[in-house]
């Protein structure tokens, strides 16, 4: 399959760098947002979850209703609702959209978050259920008839669905970077998605994922791999932004984890094995392999995706290629500037990635 791209919808201009600049949804600039992706060439767009956050589907649905081509990858967490309705509401979507849903199941890495809707499972346990969802999800799906399940998080009779996806399923994503992520992942996604780490490291949690999928005899996930890319004409001047970049994400960390109710800089060891090992890559050293920097997740406790990529736009997307060259299929790219870096993504750095990878399929088959 092609190498894609995704970003990620932003529903206001806050920033990591002016947590002020808006709150909530802000419909004209998510919709303005959304149509740069669209006519920036992306394939994709992570619509986030969070307990605080807009709805994420009705924003995936606002999304689809405002572009012609861009599938939204719609974050989505068990637990909250019912899977048999998840999976009629999804398949809704889905049909709006033309069949361009993407579900992203997220079982969650922070306690306190949970248990913010109600959901006091272990971790451990909540990626048992997120694999219990997964099958309900595609059960009803495929189901030509009532459908009855019973098992240890979900217990239901005789369901069934008058709407369908549009090709029949609905592709499902699954992340993380725990042992459960990997075996849920490698069993039972379509996509699997891991923040940026240095490409070594990224290598090995690949071959984790692959490992579960071969020994159920599936198909090996497609990888999605985030990076939060700052780019200027020159290599010299991108660093130069950089730095600007982190003193105004440092500066306003504080505001921003009121906001958006993350843990601040201070309190611990984050719950979640992604963001420790990010921190971990961090104490290493700032900048590994081309031009992956760490400084940003250093600065946020890692809180979410935050490594960068640092150069002019004919560095990072050599960066990119390195990631699929490894065996990464989907490449999400989000700035820190959004709306801006995101036009400038689509202008300078996918048609490099894309006519590298132009050039090797000619010249192979050549």
């Amino acid at each position: 399959m092609p190498v894609e791209f995704i970003s990620a919808v932003h529903p206001n201009p806050a920033t990591e760098g002016d947590p002020t600049a808006g709150s909530g949804i802000d419909v004209d600039y998510a919709r303005r947002y959304a149509r740069a992706l669209d006519d920036g060439g992306f394939d994709y767009t992570l619509v986030t979850y969070h307990s605080a956050a807009p709805d994420a589907l009705q924003l995936a649905q606002f999304v689809a209703h405002h572009t012609e081509r861009i599938k939204p990858v719609l974050a989505h967490r068990p637990g909250v609702v019912f899977p048999t309705h998840a999976a009629r509401a999804l398949a809704t979507l889905d049909r709006i959209s033309a069949g361009r849903l993407v579900v992203h199941i997220i079982s969650g890495g922070n306690d306190e978050e949970q248990r913010r809707e109600g959901d006091y499972l272990s971790k451990s346990e909540r990626y048992a259920r997120s694999d219990e969802y997964i099958r309900i999800l595609r059960g009803v799906w495929e189901a030509d008839g009532p459908l009855s399940h019973e098992g240890p998080y979900y217990r239901f009779e005789g369901f069934r669905s008058d709407v369908t996806p549009h090709h029949g399923t609905i592709p499902i994503s699954v992340g993380g970077s725990s042992e459960d992520a990997y075996r849920v992942g490698g069993q039972q996604g379509d996509i699997f998605g891991l923040w940026g780490e240095p490409l070594k490291e990224t290598a090995e949690q690949i071959a984790s994922v692959n490992a579960y999928a071969d020994a159920a005899g599936r198909p090996r996930p497609r990888i999605w791999v985030s990076f939060r890319p700052i780019i200027a004409p020159t290599d010299e001047l991108a660093w130069e932004k950089a730095h600007r970049t982190l003193g105004a994400v440092k500066t306003n960390h504080a505001e921003r984890a009121k906001r958006r109710h993350y843990p601040a800089v201070g309190r611990g060891t984050p719950a979640n094995v992604g963001s420790q090992r990010l921190l971990a890559v961090a104490e290493r050293g700032e900048v590994h392999d081309r031009c992956l920097w760490t400084a940003p997740a250093a600065a946020t406790n890692a809180a979410g995706a935050s490594t960068a990529l640092v150069g002019s736009p004919e560095t990072v997307a050599k960066a990119l290629l390195d990631y699929v060259d490894i065996g990464c299929e989907l490449l999400s790219i989000r700035g820190y500037d959004p709306l801006n870096d995101a036009i400038d993504y689509g202008r300078h750095v996918l048609p490099l990635v894309r006519q590298e990878l132009a050039h090797r399929a000619a010249t192979s088959a050549a």
